[in-house]
């Protein structure tokens, strides 16, 4: 096995190989976090065919772009740009932002020639599906209820009107003066108020009911039983009725959620505003990326399965099945990973190269990068801000948040930076923003609350796993640059001073035992007070780095605990599960090439596809271990960059 330095490889290669150094790479999207060790639905390297302006610049959410799958993602949802340009000023303002090299990304595993191709062209063609802890792959494929007598009628989702559940829903927050709603009886049955009954109290959770008979006509009257105190109960969904639950029943409802083309807190806070329900009596085991198709379970407190298949009549991207009751909830980072069904379109590798690629990722695998998404997408690197905040220089952090940067923005974005670098003033700086809830806007209130004297109460306002995120991405920087180091120093052998597992104790190679291991048993450090470093050239080498940047090795530990890394260790190869492939041709765009979940369940047929198409893709499949990066997989299969500050470029050179 030998390493191949990486260049800077052409995603379209049209002509020669010295034009191919010139054409960059194709649009990424971001994915879900990883410090809470869930799973990475990440989504690799992307261009769009369809709007590709629009869709660049909704996958360039500000600031913290979360990295892999299962950390927590932000608290606050920034809107989409309704910025409009042309493909080629976008990658225009992307030549502010970073390469792989900027962040340490620069070796290949694998010796094969790079060829090009499209990575969600459609978005499609990059399905998710969850592994959970049992080893099984999460499916839907069951839209059937479980039977249960406690469940109300299905006519209890029908017989109260859209005016009914307006002035219902605002009864129930407490939204105006009224203390009671009144729907009259129209068809009065002992059996159709019974209906309204449990309509109200299933729908309405913190309603309670009761039968009145004004000017000789039936009325279902609903009120809260105890006012703000009752309704404060419901809302956080840990107190719901006694009565409303049979014990028999396990009190979490689990269920597979499909979703195609949404982030996973999207859709929960999607499912929560229709279920009229706080977003935190939902569990997940990690979370899973936008623009996708992914599967994955849930869990759900004391709704019923009844209420939640109700849900597929009334939602457009989402479906939900496989419903089950049980007495526990879900726990981020307990899965074994997820596996990925990836389209390739467009591709320019020979059937030669394509066998060696896969073959090399399924024998050898991939350098076990964190991806691009892991450092943001703008001038400022997110690894930046925390390495100020390990520094403690506050000025630094404010200034790095908050300064204009060159680069694509949201407009209001751009005016609150004016503002702010002009007055450095928070008040006005704030103005400009309808989003306060950025991770900017955040961080302006705390300075208007605190003031410019009290930084650090300040950025405490931001969420701390958003605050933690920072600083997770200067580790990551640091691991990926010393990862390179590494294998140039190295190579694909194990050696003596190098770092292995032993349980979840990390232990030295030594000289005689280095026969008994692989490069696929090295770990790596991720700096911290924990943890232990090789006893070799790169040992000094982290010291060194960290000395550059102002920070103490031997010192990990921050005066402010939050900000305090203990470390953690990370294998540096990864080696796919599951590898499978093949190339298959095709003519339009625009047809899926496999089919998903719902098709099947909808009865939809394969796709026909020619024998000799116009295009080639290629079709693959693999399973990833959690906090693993699928676009790393897929830049070894490729050979190419896959910072957007590339794939846009690419983007505007492929649609001219």
């Amino acid at each position: 096995m030998e390493t191949v330095e990486m260049n800077s490889v052409s995603l379209k290669r049209p002509h020669s190989e010295d034009d191919a150094a010139n054409a960059d790479e194709i649009k990424r999207q971001k994915i879900s976090e990883n410090s809470k060790t869930g799973s990475n639905s990440e989504q690799g390297v992307q261009t769009v065919t369809e709007q590709p302006d629009k869709s660049l610049l909704e996958d360039t959410k500000n600031e913290i772009i979360p990295g892999e799958e299962g950390e927590e993602q932000e608290d606050e949802e920034l809107e989409d740009s309704d910025e409009d340009g042309d493909p080629e000023s976008f990658a225009d303002m992307m030549k502010h932002g970073l390469t792989e090299s900027d962040v340490g990304i620069t070796k290949f595993v694998s010796c094969h020639k790079g060829f090009s191709g499209i990575l969600k062209e459609r978005y499609s063609d990059f399905v998710v599906h969850e592994i959970g802890k049992d080893g099984r792959v999460s499916h839907l494929d069951d839209f059937t209820v479980p039977v249960d007598d406690e469940d109300p009628s299905e006519e209890t989702f029908t017989v109260l009107s859209d005016e009914d559940k307006q002035r219902l829903e605002e009864l129930q927050l407490l939204k105006n003066k009224e203390t009671s709603v009144a729907i009259e009886v129209i068809e009065d049955t002992k059996e159709k108020r019974t209906v309204i009954h449990q309509a109200v109290k299933s729908l309405f959770p913190g309603l309670e009911t009761k039968t009145e008979d004004r000017d000789g006509k039936k009325y279902i009257i609903a009120y809260h039983a105890a006012g703000k105190k009752a309704l404060a109960k419901v809302r956080t969904a840990t107190d719901p009725r006694k009565h409303s639950w049979p014990k028999s029943r396990g009190s979490y409802c689990h269920f597979v959620l499909y979703k195609e083309n949404k982030d996973t807190m999207d859709a929960i806070n999607v499912l929560s505003k229709f279920l009229r329900v706080k977003p935190n009596i939902f569990s997940y085991m990690g979370t899973k990326d936008k623009r996708a198709i992914t599967v994955q379970e849930i869990a759900v407190l004391r709704i019923t399965a009844q209420r939640l298949a109700h849900l597929n009549k009334c939602l457009m991207n989402f479906k939900l099945g496989n419903f089950s009751y049980k007495n526990h909830p879900l726990k981020l980072g307990e899965l074994q990973g997820n596996h990925f069904t990836v389209v390739l379109r467009n591709i320019t590798g020979t059937d030669d190269q394509i066998e060696q690629a896969m073959n090399s990722l399924r024998e050898i695998g991939f350098i076990n990068y964190y991806g691009m998404q892991r450092f943001g997408t703008t001038a400022v690197p997110t690894y930046q801000i925390g390495r100020a905040i390990l520094q403690n220089n506050w000025n630094e952090v404010m200034d790095l948040i908050l300064k204009p940067r060159p680069g694509a923005e949201k407009g209001y974005l751009v005016k609150c930076r004016e503002e702010w670098a002009k007055t450095k003033d928070p008040a006005a700086a704030l103005k400009k923003l309808p989003v306060k809830r950025c991770v900017e806007g955040q961080l302006l209130r705390g300075l208007l609350k605190y003031g410019m004297k009290n930084i650090i109460s300040a950025f405490g306002i931001i969420p701390r796993n958003n605050r933690l995120m920072y600083i997770h991405s200067y580790q990551s920087y640091v691991w990926n640059n010393m990862v390179s180091k590494r294998i140039e120093e190295y190579g694909l052998k194990a050696v003596p001073g190098d770092l292995t597992l032993k349980g979840a104790t990390a232990v030295h190679i030594e000289e005689g035992d280095v026969h008994n291991y692989t490069i696929h048993d090295v770990v790596m450090p991720l700096p911290g007070f924990d943890v232990i470093y090789p006893k070799h050239k790169i040992g000094e080498a982290y010291k060194e780095m960290l000395v550059a940047d102002n920070l103490d090795i031997n010192n990990m530990r921050h005066k402010i605990r939050d900000y305090s890394l203990s470390g953690a260790y990370r294998k540096i190869i990864i080696r796919p599960q599951n590898v499978s492939w093949e190339v298959v041709a095709y003519d339009d765009p625009r047809i899926p090439l496999f089919t998903t979940d719902l098709d099947k369940l909808e009865g939809k047929p394969l796709p026909v596809l020619p024998t000799d198409g116009k295009f080639r893709a290629l079709k693959m499949e693999f399973s990833l271990p959690p906090s693993t990066y699928a676009t790393m997989a897929i830049r070894e299969v490729l050979k190419m960059d896959t910072s957007i500050k590339n794939q846009t470029q690419l983007n505007t050179t492929w649609l001219r």
